[in-house]
């Protein structure tokens, strides 16, 4: 379907042409003076110089043609040569009830159907998920329901930090404290214990513990790195071992992630190419791609056109340890071979793309992806404190995500509790669902690339621009088409009308705009362009909603008209809401 905005311009192309000049100087906008119309055209002042005419003159001309339009209401030529312009209700009546006709409101379906592999979240297991995880999860997974909803193939991959000395680590400090565990006698033969030796709670002390331990004992530490030996050279007793940290801790990150309304199609980590990275570093040797640096080694990824300084892509180190590079081109290596996609999306701390561009042209020279292959970098800002300082707890250590989103929880409670009279476990639930509101469209209604302040007090608040208020006005229709029907009215019967009132029409002219901002919000990967779209829609519902009698009013035609207006605000708010990874209650 196409969008209103072309429809508009199509018609003010056509007038531009039929006055003599070249129709491309039609181009329509919206106007950035809602006060005096409601879109503009410029292109008198832009064919001027070329027409050797007055804007005004040509602006007038065009005008003329534009009398009888079965779109425009108004084409007023003003100085020095701009169209000022508004379009006749009917037209957007009936541009909407095409759009309530459609799947997804019109959105058109892709030329080309992408599969995407998008990577995000990226915990270490074994280590709770604390604040510094939140802004991944959440931007990945509305990308990820944004690329779907624009009917691409897409597939969210968690990509686990389960590798490497972290293991090591743990096993060497289970070993210190249960010496006596049967995974560390190397001579076992039978089954090992489907238990855990561990719950997820202790596996998260022992970590820190272990870690600590390393830094100041330098034999602790070269005994970590031989059990990490061991269990990266498959000793059985450490595979069962790793098996188990695995288990508990990918439960743990479940449930958490779960909370957040954030999940993933694949559960895959950094252990499930270590087979591949002998094959892929003799490949890169064996092609000339690599050689070695310092005892390292590298590929050269510099380009003649550089202006910074791109240093070259370390593959192994000089003891023959593989790194995070090699991993993730291991990774790439893996996706390009198991699910072939089209393009590939990294949602990563922005301080990583330094890192990241190493990789992706790595990854291009070596050859281990396409030439069309779209290797997509996003890189977030920082989550601060109202400080001004990467967000931490009172006493200054980082906050446990799932602290955080019962705070959030327990706050939200609070206030609708004392607001109204409700049955806790509704109001519980009610609070759950308008707390991740809070979270979701505090952090997404900033660009991704963007630094932000954490203020809980504004994300919660129910007023300006938060999830709470957005959440508040679906509630607010919901409750009004919950009376139409107690009224005995029939939503699903109800048509739309031409608009009675400027705030009428301002809000169904919103509701137009819909298909443009989602293809936009795709094409940019950019879900703060779908908060920015809900906040105006839940503006101009609130401005319709306080000027016009709705429920009260006595013609039952304008009635069943309004009705319908707010079933389509609606059903796009829940589309809407979707795609950012939250919902709205019943009633709040």
């Amino acid at each position: 379907m196409k969008k209103i905005l072309d429809l508009i311009s199509e018609e003010m192309k056509k007038a531009f042409e039929e006055a003599g000049y070249d129709r491309e100087l039609g181009k329509v906008t919206l106007s950035n003076r809602p006060d005096l119309c409601e879109y503009q055209c410029n292109g008198a002042m832009a064919g001027a110089k070329t027409y050797k005419k007055a804007p005004i003159m040509i602006a007038n001309e065009v005008a003329e043609k534009l009398a009888d339009s079965e779109i425009f209401s108004e084409a007023a030529a003003v100085m020095p040569g701009f169209l000022n312009l508004k379009v006749k209700e009917g037209f957007v009546t009936a541009y909407l009830k095409e759009m309530e006709s459609k799947d997804k409101f019109g959105l058109d379906k892709p030329e080309k159907v992408k599969k995407i592999v998008i990577d995000y979240g990226g915990p270490n297991v074994a280590k709770p998920l604390h604040v510094g995880h939140l802004r991944s999860a959440i931007i990945g997974e509305s990308i990820k329901r944004i690329a779907r909803y624009a009917g691409h193939e897409v597939i969210g991959d968690i990509h686990l930090g389960d590798w490497g000395l972290q293991m090591g680590l743990i096993i060497t400090e289970l070993k210190e404290r249960q010496p006596e565990l049967i995974y560390f006698d190397e001579s076992y033969t039978g089954e090992y214990p489907k238990e855990p030796p561990f719950t997820i709670s202790q596996l998260e002390e022992i970590y820190p513990t272990a870690s600590g331990k390393s830094k100041e004992d330098k034999a602790y530490k070269e005994r970590a790195m031989e059990d990490t030996y061991k269990l990266q050279n498959g000793v059985r007793g450490h595979r069962a071992l790793w098996k188990h940290i695995i288990q508990v801790s990918v439960s743990d990150l479940k449930k958490n992630y779960a909370n957040l309304n954030v999940d993933f199609d694949l559960w895959k980590g950094e252990s499930d190419v270590h087979d591949r990275i002998p094959g892929m570093v003799e490949y890169m040797k064996k092609e000339g791609y690599a050689h070695e640096s310092e005892g390292a080694l590298v590929v050269d990824v510099k380009k003649d056109t550089d202006t910074k300084e791109i240093p070259p892509c370390m593959i192994l180190k000089s003891d023959g340890a593989s790194l995070y590079n090699t991993t993730d081109l291991a990774t790439i290596m893996e996706r390009m071979e198991e699910i072939y996609p089209d393009q590939l999306i990294y949602v990563v701390d922005k301080r990583q793309e330094l890192y990241f561009e190493q990789v992706f042209r790595c990854a291009r020279k070596t050859k281990l992806v396409e030439e069309d292959t779209d290797l997509r970098f996003l890189g977030f800002g920082t989550m601060n404190g109202k400080d001004g300082k990467p967000f931490k707890t009172r006493d200054g250590g980082v906050m446990r995500l799932e602290s955080l989103i019962s705070d959030i929880n327990e706050q939200m409670f609070q206030k609708i509790t004392d607001n109204h009279e409700v049955e806790e476990e509704e109001a519980r639930k009610t609070a759950k669902m308008v707390a991740l509101s809070a979270v979701k469209y505090g952090d997404l209604s900033n660009q991704a690339s963007k630094d932000y302040i954490f203020d809980v007090d504004r994300f919660t608040s129910f007023e300006g621009d938060t999830g709470p208020y957005i959440l508040y006005t679906m509630v607010r229709i919901k409750s009004i088409l919950a009376k139409y029907k107690e009224q005995g009215g029939n939503p699903e019967t109800v048509d739309l009308q031409d608009s009675l009132s400027p705030s009428q029409k301002d809000l169904m002219l919103v509701l137009t705009k819909f298909t443009g901002m989602m293809e936009s919000a795709y094409e940019e990967l950019a879900p703060h362009k779908v908060c920015a779209y809900i906040y105006d829609l839940a503006n101009a519902f609130n401005r319709f909603y306080h000027e016009t009698k709705i429920l009260t009013q006595e013609d039952e035609q304008v009635k069943a008209g309004f009705i319908a207006l707010l079933k389509l605000t609606l059903a796009i708010l829940e589309d809407c809401i979707h795609v950012l990874g939250f919902e709205a209650p019943e009633r709040m």
